[in-house]
């Protein structure tokens, strides 16, 4: 046989060595080719592909991967057997055990505009959302054939309730706050009753306004009660600012009348004080005490007089020098005074 006729393979030359141009990924495919080859070959071959395929298909199905915002809830022979938190996880292969995949923290929302009866016999109109999120992934599967059907006729239930049970003022006052708490409370005891596993987020009223042919009357009334409350505002204000300054100002008054009741008592008390004094000196020396007041009286009177009589040396009449110009003090006698010398007829009429 020559050196390059082919073997049985075609791929080796006499010395058994392999042809250039041929890799070894030639040599793999050519034995999957003839390990299929042999595959198809009677019904042995044919069992083992199927075993092969089954098995990797067990292998594929006996794990599983949980978003970070999912829940996984495992049916093992369609009943519910655990909940999966997100991660990886090993479970027994389809079809023994399923996953079912739930966007737990995933914010739902449902919109709706109705209108709506309020209690004094209004018609009203109001848009509200209401944002969920599943809280219990079973119960969210299981419980509920419509969640989002159940929610939306729930929360629409909800809302009605809460206004047929409000006036028009308070809906369309700031009071519909409240009544926003109220609606979300009310549509979570119903969901809760249905054992529904949703949670409720937040309940909102978009728009809420009267009938178009009763708008404006309803527009004035608001803007009325906004003057008012405005007005009541700047009430308030100038009251914070004038009433502490009306509080000082008698506060005050009240010091200075304390003081100068205070000063009046004090002046009184010394006066009495001194003519207690004065009366006991008296008593004991009668004679000195009326000279010394009558100097002390002449002293003071004097002090204002410009001019003044000598009676008891033939009425002179004596001139104090004083500034050309000038006007008399305060208390001044501007005709003089007639001074008594001490002993005199005058003087002796004037003692007590």
């Amino acid at each position: 046989m020559a050196w390059n006729e082919p073997g049985k393979n075609g791929q080796s030359d006499p010395w058994n060595r392999k042809r250039p141009g041929k890799s070894p990924l030639d040599d793999l495919l050519a034995k999957l080719k003839n390990r299929g080859g042999k595959f198809g070959q009677g019904s042995g071959g044919l069992l083992t592909g199927v075993l092969v395929l089954i098995v990797v298909g067990l292998l594929f199905s006996s794990y599983t991967i949980i978003g970070a915002r999912e829940q996984g809830v495992v049916l093992r022979f369609g009943q519910y057997s655990r909940t999966l938190p997100p991660g990886f996880h090993l479970k027994l292969p389809q079809p023994i055990e399923s996953v079912t995949k739930v966007e737990a923290t995933r914010i739902r929302s449902v919109t709706d505009k109705v209108a709506m009866l309020t209690r004094d016999e209004n018609i009203i109109t109001i848009d509200f959302t209401v944002q969920y999120q599943v809280d219990d992934s079973r119960k969210y599967l299981f419980s509920l054939t419509d969640p989002d059907g159940t929610i939306s006729a729930a929360a629409e239930a909800a809302v009605r309730g809460v206004i047929g049970g409000s006036d028009m003022d308070q809906v369309l006052s700031a009071a519909g706050a409240n009544l926003v708490a109220q609606a979300q409370q009310a549509l979570q005891q119903t969901l809760d009753g249905y054992d529904s596993g949703l949670r409720v987020t937040e309940v909102s009223f978009q728009n809420v306004a009267p009938p178009d042919e009763v708008k404006d009357a309803f527009d004035d009334v608001n803007n009325a009660r906004e003057d008012k409350q405005s007005i009541e505002n700047s009430a308030l204000a100038y009251a914070s600012k004038v009433v502490p300054v009306a509080r000082g100002e008698a506060a005050r008054i009240a010091a200075e009348a304390a003081g100068y009741k205070a000063e009046r008592i004090a002046r009184a008390q010394g006066d009495t004080d001194r003519f207690n004094l004065l009366l006991a000196q008296y008593k004991a020396a009668p004679e000195v005490t009326r000279k010394r007041l009558w100097l002390e009286t002449m002293e003071e009177v004097m002090a204002h007089n410009t001019k003044i009589v000598d009676d008891a040396s033939g009425r002179n009449i004596i001139n104090l020098p004083s500034t050309p110009g000038s006007a008399p003090a305060a208390g001044t006698t501007q005709v003089g005074a007639i001074v008594p010398a001490p002993g005199s007829a005058s003087d002796k009429g004037a003692q007590p």
